[in-house]
């Protein structure tokens, strides 16, 4: 039966034409789907621990010296839950420590609210037991100024003073030279194990802290449980005052864990306790002290609808960058700093390529520049009150330079704080890295605090943000410790989403094996069971909508039809993408046709399956395309990746991603496994330079336009004649307009076959 015909029926079974059997294991398997709204499990791991002490309920001393009594402060046990409160009981009677307090004057009050409440830390035992339990690995990169950069430059050295001895045939005497990389520290800061600990712990805003309970979370999950003491009290969880100051973070977490509330909740508490500070009878004003960069629209927009939710009542302001928006800037540089990284030099040819796909994403942006000088005359508008500025680096660097690029005088940001990278190694990748770097640059406060995260984060993107970072410190001469969370195995994809590596041989084969996806004739097919929503991932533009152009009729009418099949892609406008992405959220889209521009970050809690009709063009944009099921830790998402003779030479990072991932859930050794090793010792290993050109270009072949480009099912007689008609009509419609040219230059007048003039028939 048709599962499309089923989607578009109601959910009650029809006891006359289904056995109960078949009713319980059809409502079986599709309640453990995402779409079904299966309950999210935040915390991805969960690892027994040897140690007894493990898993008990901690006793404290009360004041009487009893060991056995329980602490009973707000937070403590997981299962704190605010419906358990008994709202018709009688009221307790007040201690004389509540009645003395409620005595008190305004100052007395407002002393007693500026005093920092002592955090109650677990010994570091217990860290490192919950710390391996959810298998969080902290490390200190750096901890002063040129700390590990100085290291890194070292070994770079080596390894060139390496290079240079080899060949001149010293390669031993150049091994010894090269000096070794030194381990780096490994930290044990103290683990967040209930959002209550956040209000009563960690003393945030209370207006906050009722927004995150209003949100639902009690459960942190394992960026959440490590990264928010560290960013919120870094002294504290480490226990070193001297970290007080603050640190620069880097995380790397899976997909759908939770990574937006993390870098949020920090930011908006951050500005919440600088106008505290404030002095009384001062007007508080908004200042922009937080700037979130993202690397595409939907993904911006996504954090400001998140960010939003959690400023209720706060008055703080979380604003998207939009053309004509008017920023808190002073004074311009008399050039841009140029990034003198010969990384960049070598990539050039790739960012002038990108540069010109991205000038077309953004070709509304650019436009605005043209009319300035026009509209110098015109009354400026006013500044907007923004607190945390949410934006794309396109945009922001329109608004700080004068046309968008580094050649020219550029504004500054000296009222920020923080600046926050989300998907950062695309960000500092030579696609965006120009762009991203002229932001940083633009915020010349000494005190920025930076913070970078993602899914994957490869080695030269921590070197490039180390190296930075100690170039910053020894330019306005001050310290401050760089610490990397990684969260599981690194670069993985998340453990709980089921993985399919099919081989389809030619591009008919893909379609094939995508309408057998969309139509399984039994249950019993050799393919994962695959049911709407999902999301279809092509290379290119051209090859999604000429998918969506032959899926587009494969939709019953009486499921939907044509309507319950999209295409969105970056040369869409903002208003068509914002409605596209509205209707698969709510369910009236079943099958999105997408390229990379919905790879990164977008939240779908209820998307059952990714298919990557065309392989992705690394192993880090398969991490991110696989992530766009399974948030949050539900089951039963599935990501199907096709691969034909033309991927054969590049399909083995994917099968390294997907092998890794089963090993992390538990499912080598076990048959379990779809990626088998004789098929990882069967495919051949990719090239360096074979990557880059993939990253850059993806497979060629479908770039060409010939027969490996193509998605459709016809022949090539019924194409040829399909394209025969169609200039056909063309060259007739063509005729016509001439025609009617020669009419209007004749006077509109038109000659019989006798020659003879006529002006059109009398009344």
């Amino acid at each position: 039966m048709d599962i499309l015909k089923i989607l578009s029926r109601g959910t009650k079974p029809n006891p006359k034409k289904q056995t109960a059997k078949g009713s319980a294991a059809a409502v079986a398997a599709t309640a453990k789907l995402p779409s079904a709204g299966a309950v999210p499990h935040p915390q991805l791991f969960n690892d027994p621990v040897s140690s007894s002490s493990r898993g008990k309920k901690r006793k404290r001393k009360n004041k009487s010296g009893d060991k056995d009594a329980e602490d009973d402060w707000p937070g403590n046990d997981d299962e704190d839950d605010l419906s358990d409160v008994d709202f018709f009981a009688p009221p307790k009677p007040r201690t004389e420590a509540v009645q003395q307090h409620n005595e008190e004057d305004g100052e007395g009050q407002k002393k007693k609210k500026n005093k920092k409440r002592k955090v109650k830390t677990l010994d570091e035992d217990e860290c490192k037991q919950i710390l391996r339990s959810h298998r969080l690995k902290f490390t200190l990169l750096s901890e002063s100024v040129g700390g590990v950069a100085e290291s890194e430059a070292r070994a770079v050295e080596g390894k060139k003073e390496k290079r240079k001895t080899s060949k001149e045939g010293g390669e031993e005497e150049g091994k010894e030279k090269g000096p070794k990389k030194g381990k780096l520290a490994q930290l044990w800061p103290q683990p967040l194990t209930a959002f209550g600990q956040l209000k009563y712990d960690y003393g945030i805003n209370q207006t906050l802290a009722d927004n995150i309970t209003r949100q639902g979370f009690k459960v942190p999950t394992e960026v959440q449980m490590g990264a928010l003491p560290l960013l919120l009290q870094p002294g504290t969880a480490l226990g070193d005052k001297e970290m007080e100051k603050g640190v620069d973070f880097l995380a790397v977490a899976p997909t759908g864990s939770g990574k937006t509330i993390t870098f949020l909740i920090p930011a908006i508490e951050g500005i919440l306790k600088a106008r505290g500070e404030v002095n009384e009878g001062e007007e508080v004003k908004n200042e922009l002290r937080a700037i979130v960069v993202a690397p595409t629209r939907e993904l911006a927009s996504q954090i400001v609808n998140e960010g939003r939710k959690l400023a209720i009542g706060t008055g703080v302001r979380v604003v998207l960058m939009k053309r004509g928006l008017r920023l808190q800037a002073e004074g311009r540089a008399e050039k841009a700093e140029e990034d003198s990284d010969s990384e960049d030099e070598e990539e050039k040819p790739e960012e002038a390529e990108h540069d010109q796909d991205e000038d077309e994403e953004d070709k509304e942006d650019s436009d605005e520049e043209d009319g300035d000088d026009k509209k110098k005359d015109q009354k400026e508008k006013p500044l907007a009150r923004v607190d945390i500025l949410v934006t794309t680096p396109k945009i922001l660097l329109n608004f700080l330079s004068d046309d968008g690029k580094l050649t020219n005088s550029k504004r500054t940001l000296p009222t920020v704080r923080s600046l926050i990278l989300d998907e950062a190694d695309v960000l500092l990748d030579p696609i965006f890295r120009k762009q991203t770097m002229a932001i940083w640059k633009s915020c010349v406060h000494s005190d920025v605090a930076l913070t970078c995260w993602s899914a994957t984060m490869a080695s030269n993107i921590e070197a490039l943000v180390t190296k930075h970072l100690s170039k910053r410190a020894k330019h306005f001469n001050i310290s401050r410790p760089l610490i990397r969370l990684v969260v599981g195995l690194k670069d993985t994809a998340v453990p709980n989403v089921t993985h399919k590596l099919i081989y389809t041989a030619t591009e008919q084969g893909k379609l094939l094996a995508l309408r057998q996806l969309l139509h399984p004739a039994s249950s019993s097919d050799s393919g994962p069971p695959l049911r709407p929503p999902f999301i279809v991932f092509t290379q290119t533009i051209d090859r999604a909508k000429a998918l969506h152009k032959e899926l587009q009729f494969d939709i019953p009418l009486e499921a939907g039809g044509q309507a319950r099949i999209a295409v969105l892609h970056s040369s869409l406008s903002d208003q068509i993408r914002s409605k596209i992405m509205t209707k698969f959220r709510t369910g009236e889209v079943w099958v999105l046709i997408t390229t990379d521009v919905l790879a990164r970050g977008v939240d779908f809690a209820g998307v059952n399956g990714v298919v990557n009709y065309d392989v992705p063009t690394s192993a880090a944009g398969y991490v991110h395309r696989a992530g766009r099921t399974g948030r949050a830790g539900r089951e039963g998402g599935v990501a199907v990746t096709f691969y034909t003779k033309e991927d054969i030479p590049f399909v083995k990072s994917v099968a390294n991603v997907i092998a890794a991932s089963e090993k992390q859930a538990g499912k080598a050794g076990s048959g379990e496994e779809s990626v088998k090793k004789w098929l990882l010792d069967a495919l051949p290993k990719v090239a360096k330079e074979d990557k880059r050109k993939l990253k850059v270009r993806g497979v060629e072949a479908r770039r060409a336009g010939g027969k490996e480009a193509s998605i459709t099912t016809q022949s090539s007689w019924e194409r040829r004649k399909e394209n025969n008609k169609r200039q056909a009509i063309e060259a007739s419609k063509k005729r016509k307009r001439m025609a009617l040219q020669a009419e209007k230059q004749g006077g509109g007048k038109k000659k019989d076959d006798d020659g003879d003039e006529w002006g059109g028939l009398d009344d």
